[in-house]
This record gives C-alpha cells, sequence and structure tokens, in this order.
C-alpha cells in the first residue's frame, strides 16, 4: 500500500488484505537496512486474524521515499504519524533489532492508544563496532557479510531449515545488499547513538513482549534483562537454536510467540 506521510510517499505491506481502521493495527518495523519483506509470514496470519497491518518501509528503505530517518526517536515519532495518515489509532507496535527501538519509543509516544508492543531481538544498548561502521559506510560487501554471519544462528549458517533447498541466509543477505546500496550505514549510526530505550520503557502503559534467540550473537539473550524491569508489563520469550534473525530463520515459531502474547494480553 502506497500512502502519504508528511509530504512524502511511504510503503506498507498490509499482510494482503486492505488496512482497516476499524480494526486494531499491528506496525511492524524492519531492521537496519531492511525492509517491510522481513515480516512476510507473520503480517499474512495477522491481517486474517482480526487485525490490520502496516509492516512499514521506514523513509529511505524498500518503497519509502527518502531520506532516512537520522534516529531511533525520529523513527518512532514517524511510525506514529504513517499509522495516523491511513486512519489507525490504537496498534501494537513490533519491530526486530533496530525496529524494536523504534517500536519501543513509538509505543511510549502513543500512550494508551498502544495496546502492546513485541520487541523481537533487542537489548537496551546497540553498539555498532567502528569497523563495521565504517564498511557500511563505504558500501563494502563485507559489511552485510558480517550482518549475516553474526546475525543468523549457527544451524542456519548450514542449511537447517525445514522447506528442503531453502537459503536463509542467503535471503537475509540479498535484502541488507539492498540497504547497502543506501540506509544502512545511516541506520547502524543511529542505533550506536541511542541510549533511551530504558526511559522510554517507563513511560510504556502496554503489555510487552521481549523475543530472544539463545544463538543471537547480536542482541544476546542474557542482555535483556535490564530492559525487561523497566517495562511495566513484560514478558520474554527465549526461542531455543536461534539467532537474530528470528522472524526470517524460525517463522513459524516467531508467529507463535507473537501470537500468544496478544492473545494473553487480551487483545
Amino acid at each position: 500500500m502506497q500512502f502519504t506521510v508528511d509530504g512524502k510517499s511511504a510503503f506498507a505491506a498490509t499482510g494482503g488484505r486492505p488496512f482497516d481502521p476499524a480494526k486494531p493495527a499491528l506496525v511492524c518495523l524492519h531492521g537496519a537496512g531492511m525492509d517491510h519483506t522481513v515480516w512476510t509470514m507473520q503480517t499474512r496470519y495477522f491481517a486474517h486474524h482480526g487485525w490490520s497491518v502496516l509492516a512499514l518501509d521506514l523513509p529511505g528503505h524498500g518503497g519509502s521515499e527518502g531520506p532516512p530517518l537520522a534516529s531511533v526517536e525520529a523513527m518512532g515519532e514517524w511510525a506514529r504519524a504513517a499509522l495516523a495518515a491511513v486512519g489507525g489509532r490504537r496498534a501494537a507496535f513490533a519491530g526486530h533489532s533496530l525496529g524494536a527501538l523504534a517500536a519501543l519509543e513509538a509505543a511510549a509516544g502513543a500512550g494508551d492508544d498502544a495496546i502492546g508492543v513485541l520487541l523481537l531481538g533487542v537489548v537496551p544498548a546497540m553498539g555498532v563496532h567502528p569497523d563495521l561502521q565504517a564498511a557500511a559506510d563505504a558500501g563494502d560487501h563485507r559489511a552485510v557479510e558480517q550482518m549475516v554471519g553474526w546475525g543468523f544462528g549457527r544451524p542456519m549458517q548450514i542449511g537447517g531449515n525445514r522447506a528442503p533447498g531453502s537459503w536463509v541466509s542467503g535471503a537475509g543477505l540479498r535484502v541488507l545488499e539492498r540497504g547497502l546500496a543506501g540506509p544502512l550505514g545511516n541506520d547502524l549510526r543511529a542505533a550506536n547513538a541511542y541510549a533511551g530505550a530504558l526511559e522510554a520503557a517507563a513511560r510504556v502503559r502496554c503489555p510487552a513482549l521481549i523475543l530472544a534467540g539463545d544463538d543471537d550473537r547480536m542482541t544476546p539473550a542474557r542482555q535483556v534483562k535490564p530492559l525487561a524491569e523497566a517495562l511495566p508489563d513484560a514478558r520474554v520469550v527465549v526461542l531455543p537454536k536461534t539467532g537474530h534473525m528470528m522472524s526470517i530463520e524460525r517463522p513459524d515459531e516467531t508467529l507463535d510467540a507473537m501470537r500468544d502474547f496478544l492473545v494473553e494480553a487480551g487483545r
């Protein structure tokens, strides 16, 4: 779906059904250098089970006009503006990695209109190694090779998918290659600079899910405790044999955790 936010063209996938403002919305935000395609399976399910879905391309990503936003706070504010632009109000905000920080900011700013926040592959501080930042800024392919190498769990590096012949880490590489030509360096810089996660968490008024992978080497599960403690009503789920790219690596298990959380939260 193409629409306009702040006078600029924006794109969101809606899971195969038109966005209906009368339904609760699920707003999905991707990670650094990525786009809405990381949510393909999850968004299709929710769109056909009572939700209106907006899997957004952040500005400068995918089908959304740039320039990319320079801060996590601006990304969260833009997500709320995108929801308002299509007539939505009450929403659950889901995000992965950098998108999880933006979803946290969006939920914190939405007050009682936020009915849930789902944070995938997140820790309060997402530091970026200077060498990775330099490679991304230079458009060096080694940046995305490093992100795929560290981002996917070890089982997925040697196959591991239930669909024979499916190259899961290769799919992630292709998505990140699109970002390398544009916003990846910007996104990594925004993630590295962000220091407001715990403060934003304290302003959240809705239930929260933190979904972690036990083989996530980018945002390790052992580091989520401070964020969980800062949120007023948080539950932590750790997926086994799963790395950072959980919505691609373990789409069924990720969907199950998201669905169960929203059901348990009464949404």
